[in-house]
């Protein structure tokens, strides 16, 4: 079975498998109808009308016309028409996307009908994050005075648009949090490809033509738009019949021959399915009189009010701003023509990461004592390649406000080459994940940042510190933090070892992230995370006992023992806090806790040296946790707890210390000492663990590599229940 998130072998969306749901409907003569995305108003996710002659209704096909079908003849451009919701962003792509029968396929899949084994359920599948989801829908679609709410088609008795809507709708969470977008969220999510904007003043108007014309070849979908600018304007329509700050579909290029000039065309769509362009080149414009009929035929030129029309290149260019496209893979970002059936010429690692507050959301280099806390990311490049593509590239990255001081002094086009053709090729986007959820869109600003590691770091355990991140600057980075979706780069880099950091503007911001890094395959690309090391008998069980503290165990055990020898938890306890702080007493979950990481041969009891051992490092415990509460709060964030555990010997990546605050945090911004040696009592688990495993397999990769089976672990471990006092 192909592997689960591939398009052949979907995930379920909240396990609803569309097969078993199609029978067993099928066996009970029974129509499907959804509980997870109900017919109702959370679905709608829009305002009730306070009109009830303008109340909802959810109908099936079927109930809204009798001849109604999946598809009428063929699907195309005009099938796709804008109901009363402000989502052309994503029926823009959806329009573009039906150009493209290979891709259109991985979204519709075929043998879908309202007649043959109809049972009222329909399959739609999206890219998310690195994955294909397939969302399954009854055809229940809300109508409000006998029309169609939100999206139709031209062809009123065809449904398919609408109920791919439906299923996105669904994915997200309702319709009203389909509002408001940037058209490359719908291109990326029905490609899995790559978007990103062209502005149309960065080509001369024939070049931009061949540019688009050779993307559409290569089946990368691709739309325009005009700037609106203000929010006054977003919906304006021009004296040209365009609107402002609206998403259009760029469907095909052609040319024609008038007299000895020859003219290049774009063909556009709104995805309302009325207002067209009005000027040169445009459906009932005299320029057509003087166009043979053989030519006409061929652009299927229709003067009908379908959306869709015809633009000359040269004003395009003048009228619109940008062009967004989405390509399936880099090569197919290339502005030249090419053999599509190559092997592709790049590789791809994709990972899944988190910002946590107090955690590992360090915020901006605006924030340096908390940047280095962002997650890292180790990329090794070994080949440098050739690649002249520009689009897009690392110079033309804007500043970030404020954060730099150097000045770099112009260079060459030609020298910019030359240097290009002696690194390595890398494209890097970074997508926040979950951001439209019901009625609402909350886009973080995020961007990220590449740094050059040097050689005498290359081999250091753990991740970069704050010194490094203070004391150099990053080679490449995204540009100005944006609240969108995904913020992408393609730049050059020298071979050797580098570390990209992922994050918001702001620090503790919860959130999300997928990220994806494309090279040239024939530069063996690594990409890794930092490793966990554990040097703690090291840094704090080496250290020699006191003799007062000797002397007390020894009294203590002297009073206080078993006929074995031995203390158990609640001794031990009043042993130790007998000694440390009154503030920094430890509760007996903690002593119990310490107790479990040693060996007592199954009887939960310590021996008089195992005592010794642990007191003294309670001790050296303390000293670290003084250092490192800085504002003698008797308390440190999770910030402060990295860096703690690193003073002790323990190097944790961010998901290890995520782990720790979920479990002993206890849903607080601060940690108190009890807590802070709870962490490390439960490393000392986890690294004993790692140790004891006997695969070599699993040792020769190291404790990272095995982070799904460490992040279990973790959890088992760091929920581990208590030993009874009985056994104690």
């Amino acid at each position: 079975m192909s592997e689960l998130g591939s398009i052949d072998n979907p995930v379920k969306f909240k396990d609803q498998d569309y097969d078993a749901l199609l029978q067993k409907c099928l066996k009970t003569a029974a129509l499907f109808s959804d509980t997870v995305f109900a017919a109702n108003q959370s679905s709608l996710g829009i305002p009730v009308d306070p009109d009830p002659k303008k109340g909802v209704k959810w109908l099936r096909p079927k109930e809204i016309t009798s001849n109604a079908v999946f598809v009428e003849g063929t699907m195309g451009t005009t099938d796709i028409c804008q109901g009363q919701l402000g989502n052309c962003w994503l029926l823009a792509a959806l329009s573009c996307l039906t150009m493209h029968p290979q891709l259109f396929v991985k979204v519709v899949p075929s043998g879908q009908s309202l007649s043959e084994s109809y049972a009222g359920i329909f399959r739609f599948r999206f890219w998310q994050y690195g994955e294909w989801v397939e969302v399954v829908v009854d055809d229940r679609l809300p109508v409000r005075e006998g029309r169609l709410l939100f999206s139709y088609s031209r062809t009123t008795n065809e449904f398919w648009s609408a109920l791919v809507e439906k299923a996105y709708a669904k994915l997200i969470g309702s319709y009203g949090s389909l509002k408001g977008g940037i058209i490359s969220e719908g291109m990326e999510d029905f490609t899995g490809g790559i978007a990103y904007s062209l502005p149309v003043s960065s080509r001369p108007p024939r070049m931009l033509w061949r540019a688009i014309t050779a993307a559409l070849a290569r089946s990368s979908l691709l739309s325009c738009f005009i700037h609106a600018a203000s929010v006054k304007e977003i919906g304006t329509v021009t004296s040209e019949g365009l609107v402002k700050g609206h998403a259009y579909a760029i469907t095909d290029t052609d040319k024609v021959q008038r007299v000895s000039e020859e003219v290049l065309l774009l063909r556009l769509r709104n995805p309302w399915g009325f207002v067209e362009y009005c000027g040169p080149w445009s459906d009932k414009c005299k320029d057509w009189d003087v166009i043979d009929n053989a030519q006409k035929a061929r652009l299927a030129l229709a003067k009908v009010e379908d959306g869709e029309f015809w633009i000359g290149i040269e004003d395009f260019c003048r009228l619109f701003n940008t062009v967004e496209m989405c390509s399936v893979n880099p090569d197919s970002m290339s502005g030249e023509a090419g053999d599509d059936t190559a092997t592709p010429s790049w590789t791809l690692s994709s990972h899944q990461g988190t910002w946590v507050p107090m955690c590992s959301a360090g915020g901006s280099r605006r924030y340096p004592r908390s940047f280095w806390k962002n997650p890292q990311f180790q990329m090794v490049l070994s080949e440098k390649d050739v690649d002249d593509y520009d689009y897009g590239e690392d110079e033309d990255v804007e500043e970030e406000d404020g954060e730099d001081d150097v000045v770099v002094a112009p260079v060459s086009k030609t020298e910019k080459q030359r240097e290009k053709k002696k690194k390595c090729t890398v494209l890097v986007e970074l997508l926040q994940k979950y951001r439209r959820q019901k009625d609402q869109v909350n886009f973080l600003y995020i961007a990220f940042h590449i740094y050059k590691v040097p050689l005498e770091l290359q081999d250091k355990p753990g991740s970069l510190d704050q010194q490094f991140f203070s004391n150099n600057s990053p080679v490449a980075r995204s540009g100005k933090y944006r609240s969108i979706r995904s913020v992408w780069r393609k730049v050059h880099l020298e071979p050797g070892s580098y570390v990209l950091l992922a994050s918001t503007y702001r620090p503790n911001l919860q959130g999300e992230f997928f990220l994806r890094v494309y090279t040239k395959t024939g530069n063996i690309q690594g990409f890794q995370d930092f490793p966990c090391t554990n040097n703690y008998s090291v840094m704090v069980m080496s250290k020699p006992v006191l003799p007062e503290d000797q002397f007390r165990v020894q009294k203590w055990f002297d009073e206080k023992a078993g006929s074995d020898d031995r203390v158990n938890a609640v001794q031990f306890m009043n042993l130790v806090n007998s000694v440390l702080e009154k503030d920094y007493e430890l509760p007996l979950e903690t002593c119990r806790q310490l107790i479990f990481g040693e060996d007592t041969g199954g009887r939960g009891r310590l021996s008089r040296a195992q005592a010794e051992k642990l007191l003294t490092s309670l001790r050296n415990l303390q000293s670290i946790f003084f250092q490192f509460d800085e504002d003698s709060s008797g308390t440190m964030s999770p910030f402060e707890l990295s860096l703690a555990l690193n003073a002790a010997g323990v190097e944790c990546d961010n998901v290890v210390v995520q782990l720790l605050w979920e479990r002993f945090g206890a849903g607080e911004q601060y940690l108190p000492f009890n807590g802070f040696v709870s962490c490390v009592a439960r490393l000392q688990v986890l690294f004993d663990l790692f140790e004891s495993e006997t695969s070599p397999e699993v040792k020769d990769k190291g404790i990272n590599a095995v982070r799904s089976c460490l992040s279990e672990s973790a959890h088992f471990f760091l929920s581990l229940p208590q030993p009874s006092l009985n056994t104690l």
